[in-house]
């Protein structure tokens, strides 16, 4: 199984930047497709960005495309979420999720393992 650890969150102003990082337990995070979601209080769980096994497909939200870019070091079996340009409704936990059978939804009941989490807070 899978074990997913969320770094990189924290507290930034408006216009700001913050890079997340996540990583796997498993070599086998290479063949997985992994996803960025967030969930704000009294909200639910959102997509936010999602990267195919490779890299070489990459897909974004109407709302951070533009802002946000996802990467992945699959030597590091490591995924990343470079933010710029943040906004006070960035302000979530945001958890990166990995899919074994591709970047196949951006629903998250279809990603099998979740991280814990990690708070970014956009201050206006």
């Amino acid at each position: 199984q899978v074990q997913l650890v969320e770094s990189g969150g924290g507290l930034v102003q408006a216009g700001g930047s913050l890079r997340l990082s996540c990583a796997a337990s498993e070599r086998t995070f290479s063949s997985y497709a992994m996803g960025w979601f967030r969930q704000a209080p009294g909200k639910e769980r959102e997509f936010v960005s999602g990267i195919s096994w490779s890299g070489g497909r990459t897909v974004y939200a109407d709302s951070v495309k533009g802002r946000f870019t996802i990467s992945r070091d699959n030597a590091k079996n490591t995924v990343y979420l470079t933010m710029n340009s943040l906004k006070p409704e960035d302000t979530a936990v945001y958890y990166c999720a990995a899919d074994p059978r591709g970047l196949r939804s951006i629903n998250a009941r279809e990603y099998d393992y979740w991280g814990q989490g990690t708070q970014v807070t956009v201050s206006s």
